[in-house]
C-alpha cells in the first residue's frame, strides 16, 4: 500500500545487529528513542527524522503497529503530539507520514483492531488516546474520490478473531497462523468464535434472532470518531481527533456506517446522498460571545432564531437571553449588552413565526412569559413581558407554537399535562391528560389539527385537542428516562422519534400514525452519546437532521414512506463539539447555490452559518427538481379563535425561483459530444517530414513566430564620441 511519497528517512544497521533475530513482527522502543523492527528475520535500527529534531523529551514512548498496513504511531506520554510513519522494510526505509497535534496530553494510547475500522469510510487506522478528563478517539483516513466503495488496496486481508489453535494443541507444539480474514463488508466471515469458558449454547440459541450479533460484526460495527481539521497539508493521510476534553464520542454495534454505505450501493439511495454541509465565510459569524449558558434542559434545543433575530439564554442570574441581530455579524463589543431580565431560569425558548417580534420564553418558575422586540433590535434592558401565561403547577418542560394558527402556543410540564394557550388573551382554552410520567417532547403536526408527544413511560401518544384531552394513538416509543424527541414526517402521516434504546445507543425510528399501537416500521441505531439528538425535518426535500449538543456531527438521512426508510446521506463534521445547531427558514437558503438548507451553529464564543447544499452541474439554472413551491409559512393561515372553533386551513405556498434564473426542467439538452478524436487519427501513418513539421509548429507556437526580430536585434548604436 502506498500511503505518500518517500521523504527520505533510509534504514541501515550493522551485520552484528542483523544477526540478532527474534520473534517475527516484533517492535519496541527505547529511551534512546531507536526503533527495532523485525520485519522477514532482518533486524532494522533507526534514528527517526522527528525523533532526531528533539520533538520528544527522553522518556519512554508507546508504539503502535500495524503489520497489514506498516503503519508505526509513535506517543509520548505527557505530550500532545502523535507520529505516524509508514514502515518499508522491503526499500529498509521509514517515512513520516502525518503530525496529529492534541489539546490534551497523553497518558496512554491503544489501537483498535482493524475489523473495527470503518473502511467503507477508507479508514485504515483507529486509536484511542488516554487523557487526564477522557478518551479521545483519534481516527486515520486516506482521502478518495468515493466514499461509497471498499478499496482493497486499502485493506489487504487481516488475522481474524477465530484462534487457530486450542491452548492444549499450542502447548504440545502446533504453530498454525490465525486464518486471515477480508475486510471488505460484502465478504466478511458471519461465524464468531465462543470461548470454551463460556456455558455452551445450541447453536441455534447462541443468539437471539433479534439481537443477532456475530463476534466478527461486533467488532466491526465498533466506530468511535471525534473530528478535527488539526492534519497537516499536503499529506495522503489525514488525522481527525478532538479538540475540547468534553467530547461526544460515537459507536454503533447494530449498524455501522460501512454497513449502512454498502447498502445505500446495493440498494435504493437518496437524492441528496452527496450534500456538503460547508461554514459561510467568517464575515458571516458573530464573535466574542461571552456568558452562554449551559445548563439549559436536553429537550430544549439551546438557543432560537428565525429571519432576524437571535435569542441565547446568559449564565447571568434572573434568566437573563441576549438578542442577536443576522444583519449585523461581527465582532461584539466588549461592553454588557442590554438583555430580557426573564425574572426566572429559563427551561424552553422559541418565536413566534407569525410575529416575527415576539418571543415566548418559558421559566422554571411554572410561569410563560411574552417578550416583545423592536423590529431594530433590544435597545435597553427588558424587565416586563407583553403577556404571562399561568396555570402550570411544575417547571415547564417545551413550549410550540402552533404552525397555522395565530396566538396559539402549546406547552409541557412536569405535572404531566399538555395545555394549549391563547396568547392573545393570556389564558388556558385547552388541556391533555393521559400521560403517566415526564413528557419529553411535543409537536404539532403539519395540517395542525393532531399532537404528538413522547413521554418517559416509553410511549408515543397522538392527541386531537379540540376533539378530546385523552390520547387518540399510542404506541410504543425509545426505552429509558434520557430523553426523547418526536417530529411528524411524511406528509403528517408518519411520527420520526429519537431516543436511546436498552443498551444507551442513540436510535432513530418511524412510526405510523394511525397504527402506533403496531410499534415501529423502522428503526436505526447510530451512536453512543450522552445528549439527545435534536430532529429537524425539511417538508419540501423529505430530508432530515440530527444533531446533539456536544456533538461534532450531524447526521443527514432521506426520510422515505417505504423501505428502506432511512437513505443515508453526507454527515456534516465540525472540528469542535458545538453548544446547539439551530435551522433557519428556507427563505434563507441561496438557491442559486443550490443551498437546500441553512442553520446556525452555536459555538462557545461564536455563532456560524452554516449551509448545506446539493452539489449540481448547471448551477445557472433553478434546480426546481429540488425546490418545490414552499409554504408562506410566516403568515397565519387563519385566526386563533377560529382554529379553536374547529376551522382548518392550509398554508398558501409560494415559489422560490428567482426572476432572472430559469428552471433546469427547460433547460436545452445538449447533444453528446465526442471527447476523443477517433482512433483512426492516432493511427494515420505519417511521414517524418509531416511529424517534424508538427513538432516545429508546436515549438513555434510556444516561442514565438520565427520571423519577428529579436529585440537586440532593433538596438541602435552610439557615436564614437559617446564613449569617451
Amino acid at each position: 500500500m502506498k500511503i505518500g511519497g518517500k521523504l527520505g528517512g533510509g534504514l541501515g544497521g550493522t551485520s552484528k545487529e542483523r544477526d540478532r533475530q527474534p520473534d517475527k513482527g516484533l517492535l519496541a522502543l527505547g529511551r534512546q528513542q531507536q526503533v527495532f523492527l523485525a520485519a522477514g528475520g532482518i533486524w532494522i535500527r533507526a534514528l527517526l527524522p522527528s525523533l532526531q529534531r528533539g520533538l520528544f523529551p527522553r522518556r519512554p514512548l508507546i508504539p503502535l503497529f500495524d503489520p497489514s498496513t506498516g503503519l508505526l504511531l509513535l506517543a509520548g506520554k505527557g505530550e500532545k503530539v502523535l507520529f505516524c510513519y509508514e514502515v518499508q522494510p522491503a526499500q529498509l526505509a521509514v517515512t513520516e507520514v502525518h503530525q496529529c497535534f492534541l489539546e490534551t496530553r497523553t497518558q496512554g494510547v491503544t489501537q483498535l483492531p482493524r475489523l473495527a475500522l470503518d473502511v467503507i469510510a477508507c479508514e485504515v487506522m483507529k486509536v484511542l488516546q488516554l487523557s487526564d478528563s477522557a478518551v479521545v478517539p483519534i481516527s486515520y483516513l486516506v482521502p478518495r474520490k468515493s466514499t461509497q466503495e471498499f478499496h482493497k488496496d486499502l485493506f489487504p486481508d487481516c488475522p481474524g478473531n477465530v484462534p487457530a489453535a486450542s491452548a492444549q494443541a499450542w502447548w504440545a507444539g502446533d504453530s498454525t497462523q490465525v486464518e486471515t480474514v477480508s475486510l471488505d463488508p460484502a465478504h466478511r466471515p458471519s461465524p464468531g468464535f465462543l470461548s470454551a469458558c463460556l456455558p455452551h449454547l445450541d447453536q441455534d440459541n447462541r443468539h437471539p434472532p433479534s439481537t443477532h450479533v456475530e463476534a466478527g460484526d461486533q467488532a466491526k460495527d465498533l466506530e468511535i470518531r471525534v473530528d478535527s481539521s488539526l492534519s497537516s497539508p499536503g499529506s495522503c493521510l489525514t488525522s481527525s481527533s478532538s479538540a475540547a476534553p468534553s467530547l461526544s464520542a460515537t459507536s454503533g454495534f447494530s449498524s455501522s456506517p460501512s454497513q449502512r454505505s454498502l447498502q445505500n450501493i446495493l440498494g435504493p439511495s437518496s437524492a441528496f446522498r452527496h450534500i456538503e454541509g460547508v461554514v459561510l465565510p467568517r464575515s458571516t459569524h458573530i464573535t466574542n460571545l461571552r456568558g452562554l449558558s449551559l445548563t439549559t434542559p436536553g429537550e430544549c434545543d439551546g438557543f432560537c432564531a428565525n429571519r432576524h433575530h437571535i435569542a441565547i439564554p446568559l449564565l447571568a442570574t434572573g434568566g437573563q437571553v441576549a438578542i442577536l441581530e443576522l444583519s449585523q455579524p461581527g465582532r461584539l463589543p466588549d461592553t454588557p449588552m442590554p438583555t430580557i431580565q426573564n425574572g426566572a431560569p429559563v427551561s424552553d425558548l422559541c418565536w413566534d413565526p407569525f410575529d416575527e417580534q415576539r418571543l415566548a420564553i418559558a421559566g422554571e418558575d411554572t410561569k410563560i412569559r411574552l417578550w416583545r422586540i423592536e423590529p431594530t433590535g433590544l435597545q435597553k434592558q427588558l424587565l416586563e413581558p407583553e403577556v404571562v401565561l399561568r396555570g402550570h403547577t411544575e417547571k415547564i418542560y417545551s413550549i410550540k407554537f402552533h404552525p397555522l394558527a395565530s396566538d396559539i402556543l402549546a406547552s409541557s410540564s412536569y405535572d404531566k399535562s399538555v395545555r394549549i394557550w391563547d396568547v392573545r388573551t393570556g389564558k388556558q382554552e385547552l388541556g391533555l391528560h393521559g400521560h403517566i410520567d415526564q413528557i419529553f417532547s411535543l409537536a404539532w403536526s403539519p395540517d395542525g389539527c393532531c399532537l404528538a408527544t413522547a413521554s418517559k413511560d416509553g410511549k408515543v401518544r397522538v392527541y386531537e385537542p379540540r376533539q378530546a384531552a385523552q390520547p387518540l394513538q399510542d404506541g410504543p416509543g425509545p426505552k429509558g428516562g434520557r430523553g426523547a424527541r418526536v417530529i411528524w414526517v411524511c406528509g403528517g402521516k408518519y411520527l420520526l422519534v429519537s431516543g436511546f434504546d436498552s443498551r444507551s445507543e442513540r436510535q432513530l425510528s418511524l412510526h405510523q400514525a394511525e397504527a402506533l399501537a403496531a410499534g415501529p416500521l423502522a428503526t436505526i441505531s447510530l451512536d453512543v452519546s450522552p445528549s439527545i439528538l435534536i430532529p429537524f425535518y425539511d417538508m419540501d426535500t423529505s430530508v432530515a437532521f440530527f444533531t446533539g449538543k456536544g456533538d461534532t456531527r450531524v447526521f443527514v438521512y432521506e426520510v422515505a414512506p417505504e423501505a428502506p426508510f432511512f437513505l443515508e446521506c453526507n454527515s456534516f463534521l465540525s472540528c469542535d463539539p458545538h453548544k446547539g445547531f439551530h435551522f433557519l427558514p428556507k427563505t434563507a437558503c441561496d438557491v442559486q447555490e443550490v443551498e437546500i438548507a441553512r442553520a446556525l451553529r452555536l459555538r462557545q464564543t461564536s455563532i456560524e452559518p452554516v449551509a448545506f447544499r446539493v452539489p449540481r452541474v448547471k448551477k445557472e439554472f433553478f434546480q426546481d427538481d429540488l425546490f418545490p413551491a414552499t409554504q408562506m409559512w410566516w403568515e397565519p393561515a387563519l385566526p386563533g379563535t377560529a382554529w379553536l372553533k374547529g376551522a382548518n386551513k392550509q398554508h398558501q405556498t409560494v415559489s422560490l425561483q428567482p426572476k432572472d434564473m430559469a428552471p433546469v426542467s427547460q433547460a436545452p439538452k445538449e447533444a453528446p459530444s465526442r471527447k476523443y478524436l477517433p482512433s483512426s487519427v492516432y493511427l494515420e501513418e505519417k511521414s517524418d517530414e509531416q511529424k517534424k513539421e508538427e513538432l516545429l509548429s508546436a515549438m513555434v507556437a510556444k516561442l514565438g513566430n520565427r520571423d519577428d526580430p529579436l529585440p537586440q536585434d532593433s538596438f541602435e548604436g552610439v557615436d564614437e564620441e559617446e564613449w569617451d
